[in-house]
């Protein structure tokens, strides 16, 4: 049953609202005063309160001073006379879900509370599914009830008690690390290394010496003995991230380790008997791969034992909200803000947008937004520059203005979009834009984005 508060300083405007909700159903407590209000707040913990503005000398409205911090807060209505219709709307900017004029009408009443409910039902729906996910697949991030995630979460359920190689599938930001996790850390092996590694981001002359290792002398610069990350995934998990960025002939290598369970490391003599399981991930399409002659078919088809194909968020819209909600807590939190929600407007501009970074750049956008955000609920401007900020697919389509355009400024932006369309990773964001690495960093210097890297804050200004 819904508790529903009732704060009135009139006896029997008090009493009739009362009786109404009663009779419909509802829990219904009552107070005269703020003070009251919080004592029963505290003791009964009202799903929907209904407050009238004017309390004596007492604003209604600083009752959302005095809402809990929970995972689903109180709905507020207000209730106002025609003549401050305007403090009702500051409430509503200020949290409250909606209001109500004097007098106030039976049948307008109850669609209000209606409305209020379906919004605690929709929140408490939302709350149970995420806690089902989390009690099945213990990995912050893991969020959305999309028919497509769920027949991911279904597969990965199926597969994490085995020990069975794994290929995950999907576009830059689509949460491939995230999956990963799941699957080690709900399986028989949570309790060993988690060992992950990006492909694309290591220089090819040392990838081979960070996956195999190396004894003392293998090598000038040798001087000691180095356990690669293959051995120190021992009995655990090694995911591959970018694995169609590893170089031919280390693909052959990486192919022995899993048919023949051992290792070598370079310059040593013996092997070692290794027992892992080995997660991989591409946004490439390996078969197409192994057509060109980029990747080996014996690999390829000893890795896709079982695959996970992540949608791209333009294809799983209805999950937007949710990971909104859940980013809002995330970085509210993180930076001490009392923000709760977005308003409409706002969600609708995200739930229209294409998303070309996926999930990581929705997380972007929500981080910027909070850190930006003067209210306690984001709005329609503190997220419409970042969605603008849309780069031409054909960089030539880009009108030059009669007074001309900022060339540097337009390169530095291209370079803060690789980065946060990289994760980052310096490496692939210079292959982004047809640059060596050298060049890329020279860059970054240039337009002192180097200092302090890779904190991201450097690339939310």
């Amino acid at each position: 049953m819904i508790n529903v508060l009732i704060i009135d300083d009139e006896p029997l405007q008090r009493d009739i609202l009362c009786t109404i909700l009663s009779d419909e159903g509802y829990n219904v407590y009552s107070a005269s005063s703020i003070e009251e209000a919080r004592k029963i707040i505290n003791e009964t913990s009202p799903e929907i309160i209904l407050t009238d503005l004017k309390l004596g000398n007492e604003n209604g409205i600083e009752i959302l001073n005095d809402i809990p911090n929970k995972t689903i807060s109180p709905v507020v209505i207000v209730i106002t006379a025609f003549g401050t219709i305007s403090s009702a709307v500051d409430a509503i900017k200020r949290g409250a879900f909606d209001y109500l004029t004097k007098p106030v009408d039976r049948e307008v009443l109850i669609f209000t509370i209606k409305k209020a409910e379906e919004r605690i039902n929709l929140l408490r729906e939302n709350l149970r599914l995420r806690e089902e996910l989390y009690g099945q697949f213990k990995i912050e991030g893991i969020v959305g009830r999309s028919k497509k995630m769920l027949q991911i979460l279904d597969i990965v359920k199926k597969v994490t008690p085995t020990s069975a190689t794994v290929l995950i599938y999907g576009e830059s930001g689509t949460g491939k690390e995230l999956i990963a996790k799941a699957i080690h850390y709900n399986s028989p092996r949570k309790d060993k290394p988690f060992i992950a590694i990006n492909c694309a981001a290591i220089p090819e002359t040392l990838i081979e010496s960070e996956l195999f290792g190396y004894e003392p002398g293998a090598f000038t610069g040798a001087n000691t003995r180095k356990i690669g990350l293959i051995e120190s995934a021992q009995e655990g998990t090694l995911f591959l991230d970018e694995i169609a960025e590893l170089p031919l002939n280390l693909q052959s290598k990486l192919l022995r380790v899993i048919q023949d369970k051992e290792v070598r490391r370079i310059g040593g003599k013996d092997t070692i008997k290794i027992d892992l399981r080995i997660i991989a991930a591409t946004n490439k399409n390996l078969s197409e791969e192994v057509a060109k002659g980029k990747f080996r078919e014996d690999l390829y088809y000893r890795l896709k034992v079982v695959t996970v194909e992540i949608p791209p968020l333009k294809e799983r819209k209805e999950d937007i909200p949710e990971l909104v909600r859940f980013f809002i807590e995330k970085y509210s939190r993180e930076f001490g803000k009392r923000i709760s929600d977005i308003d409409e407007k706002a969600l609708q501009a995200l739930m229209n947008y294409h998303w070309p970074g996926n999930i990581r750049q929705l997380e972007t956008v929500i981080e910027r937004a909070i850190i930006i955000c003067e209210g306690d609920k984001i709005n329609l401007r503190d997220i419409q520059d970042e969605l603008r900020l849309n780069i031409p697919k054909n960089i030539l389509d880009i009108d030059i203005p009669d007074e001309g355009l900022n060339y540097e400024a337009l390169e530095k932006e291209l370079l803060k979009k690789a980065l946060i369309k990289s994760n980052y990773v310096i490496a692939k964001a210079a292959r982004l834009l047809g640059m060596s690495y050298k060049t890329f960093w020279y860059r970054l210097e240039k337009f002192g984005l180097s200092e302090n890297f890779p904190k991201r804050e450097n690339f939310l200004k």
